[in-house]
């Protein structure tokens, strides 16, 4: 008998928060806190503090699974990829669409896009990125030439002022929040912008901006233009380091206060307290999440903020910047590595002349040159489809349509670590090994790459992601160009082929709290902070983007009088696959609910804890109903994990100008006590 206490990272959000795991003879039975981690210094969140007990419930995958007859029965590996590679070589690059996961390591995502790219001849590959930070992309790489975080996590505690917009960081990212909670003991100011009075807005906000929603930009521009009206814009930094800011100027003109108050539903005075707390700040740091990037105006609510940070000087500095909080553990990594139809590895945009730079890279004639089809566009053109470790009946709008599409598939493989709710659908179900199961390097939200060692075996037959594409491969006549061994060699690949990568090797991830991208040389220190001197954009500058404000498409009418958007809890995750395999977390919410003001409850004859039919346009759940003055009158909030009350099935499939993302923070929705 031997027991071992073995390093590792958190395998939920994209904190990137340090473990010991404690294991016993090739079986973990246990877990105890890694103090001497830079991220969470041996704190962990409800999820982090239970960490591994999904990978031994009895749902895990351990054999493949083919569909026959209408009933899945398990067959060898071999049978089933042989199926796979027959079936996809009927499909044309316009037929075949894949979808990665922001759970899976660089090196899985990085040879899963290269598999689209070279085999099936198409740039048809996404990740879940497009489903919450692609209006980030459209805004931010315009404005500083990358949407990543901007500063590192331990220089938000340098702040002096935080400003929270859209993101209920106590609840999504609570080991983040204790930067914040730092800061101000310093004496840091804490904006918030939420239509909920979230734990958020009561433990950490000094101003709370209780906007309506989907009037983000109404908002932001009401602060810019009171900070030009007090002369409190960084006329030094607007000048040396900015372009655009005339015209930016020009389109504020008209932006009145009162009718701020009016759009937003927030008090003019407060509107005027937050732009000059702001503006005054020394360094004010902006950190934003799903809650302003999930609606119809998603790229210009990051657009705005974004100004807002040019205007006041308060980018390029440690504990500063417009920073994006991606919700998955590797969504930072997953765009980098190229799993996006927009983009190559290293984050650069498709086109002729790039994918003839990666033919020559990778030993091909040729390789698509054209931006291939978005998440939602591939799940509703696509015949083909190949998801690893992707959930969309989980997590993306309109579901009832979605599963009708799924279910007139030509061809559905999944390849996942449970039988998930899209699982349930496919022809062929592959079994994936998963976190510590295998190893490989995660890009966590300060562009932090970390490395995850192998721990203990994986389930039955189950497989690392990167070599069952490998196998597939093989059988598609592609073998030499997927001769990988190990994840170490498919990493110096990335090395060698992704600049921001080449200084990162897996023997300098040996330190506690990894390496922050770029890093372009072994010798060369990494960037906690980007954007020290310049931008990233073509000549240098940060760019200003004018935005006006754009109601919402579906509001409140006689029918649907209520506003629905969803989020999550801190007891679980995403689409639950793993948080509802968890005994601890499942003990603490186990089940859907809808939060609902106390007067509309009173209007509506409901009680705590009654069963409700919530409904919108697109089809009905039935929750738990939470009395509760955190929603306003007129707003009702659902949790999205649960598969028996997906908050997000019901909200609006119209996809976002400029990001091809789904707006699910505002829609319209009535709702009823169950009959």
């Amino acid at each position: 008998m031997s027991i071992e206490y073995v390093p590792t990272i958190c395998p939920y959000c994209s904190c990137g928060c340090g473990i010991y795991l404690v294991v016993e003879d090739g079986r973990i039975i246990g877990q105890e806190p890694w103090k001497e981690h830079p991220i969470n210094e041996g704190a962990n969140c409800p999820k982090g503090k239970n960490a591994y007990h999904f990978l031994y419930h009895e749902d895990r995958l351990k054999m493949p699974l083919v569909r026959k007859n209408g009933e899945f029965k398990e067959t060898s590996w071999d049978e089933a990829l042989d199926l796979i590679a027959s079936k996809f070589k009927q499909a044309t690059p316009e037929s075949a669409g894949f979808l990665a996961s922001c759970k899976n390591t660089n090196e899985e995502s990085y040879v899963i896009q290269k598999f689209v790219r070279i085999v099936m001849k198409s740039n048809n590959v996404e990740c879940c990125c497009r489903l919450c930070h692609s209006p980030s992309a459209a805004a931010l790489g315009p404005a500083f030439g990358s949407p990543a975080m901007q500063t590192s996590q331990p220089a938000i505690e340098m702040a002096d002022c935080i400003f929270l917009a859209g993101v209920n960081m106590k609840e999504t990212f609570p080991l983040m929040s204790r930067r914040v909670l730092r800061a101000k003991a310093k004496g840091a100011k804490v904006i918030c912008t939420d239509p909920r009075k979230t734990v958020t807005v009561t433990d950490l906000a000094d101003i709370h901006l209780q906007l309506k929603p989907g009037t983000d930009v109404a908002l932001i521009n009401a602060m810019m233009s009171v900070i030009l009206a007090e002369g409190l814009e960084s006329k030094e930094f607007i000048s040396s380091r900015t372009a655009g800011f005339d015209e930016f100027r020009t389109s504020l003109s008209q932006t009145d206060l009162k009718q701020a108050e009016e759009i937003t539903g927030v008090p003019a005075d407060k509107i005027k307290e937050a732009a000059i707390t702001y503006a005054k700040a020394k360094r004010s740091c902006i950190l934003y999440n799903q809650g302003i990037c999930e609606q119809s105006a998603g790229v210009d609510n990051v657009k705005v903020h974004a100004n807002l940070a040019l205007l006041t000087g308060n980018v390029g500095k440690p504990g500063t910047g417009v920073n994006s909080l991606r919700g998955n553990l590797n969504g930072e990594g997953t765009g980098d590595m190229g799993s996006l139809a927009v983009f190559y590895p290293g984050l650069v945009k498709v086109s002729p002349e790039i994918a003839e730079k990666f033919a020559k890279f990778w030993g091909v004639e040729s390789l698509p040159g054209e931006p291939g089809l978005t998440y939602m566009e591939m799940l509703n053109k696509c015949p083909y489809l190949y998801l690893v470790g992707a959930d969309p009946m989980m997590v993306v709008p309109d579901t009832n349509n979605l599963k009708k599409t799924l279910q007139g598939a030509e061809f559905l493989v999944v390849q996942d670590i449970f039988l998930t709710e899209t699982a349930k659908l496919a022809d062929v179900v592959l079994p994936a090994a998963t976190w510590v199961e295998r190893e490989g390097t995660h890009t966590y939200v300060d562009r932090r790459v970390q490395k995850v060692d192998k721990v203990i075996d994986a389930p039955g037959e189950a497989k690392p992601d990167w070599l069952i594409i490998c196998q597939l491969a093989e059988r598609m006549g592609y073998k030499d160009k997927f001769n990988y061994t190990s994840a170490g060699e498919i990493y110096e690949e990335i090395r060698k082929f992704v600049p921001t990568y080449k200084g990162i090797s897996y023997e300098r991830l040996k330190q506690a709290g990894g390496v922050h991208w770029p890093c372009l040389e072994d010798n060369l220190p990494d960037t906690p902070t980007m954007y020290l001197e310049k931008f990233n954009t073509p000549d240098g500058l940060g760019h200003f983007q004018p935005a006006e404000f754009k109601p919402p498409p579906e509001l409140p009418d006689a029918e649907y009088p209520y506003v629905l958007t969803t989020g999550r809890s801190i007891f679980h995750f995403d689409g639950g696959s793993m948080s509802l395999r968890t005994p601890k977390l499942v003990s603490e919410l186990t089940h859907g609910f809808v939060e609902v003001n106390s007067k509309d409850a009173l209007q509506s004859g409901i009680k705590n804890k009654d069963m409700v039919t919530l409904a919108t346009r697109r089809g009905s759940i039935e929750a738990q109903a939470k009395i509760s003055d955190n929603v306003p009158q007129g707003l009702l909030f659902a949790a999205f994990h649960f598969p028996d009350s997906r908050g997000n099935s019901l909200t609006n499939p119209a996809l976002v100008p400029g990001a091809k993302c789904a707006g699910t923070k505002v829609c319209a929705a009535k709702m009823e006590v169950k009959q």
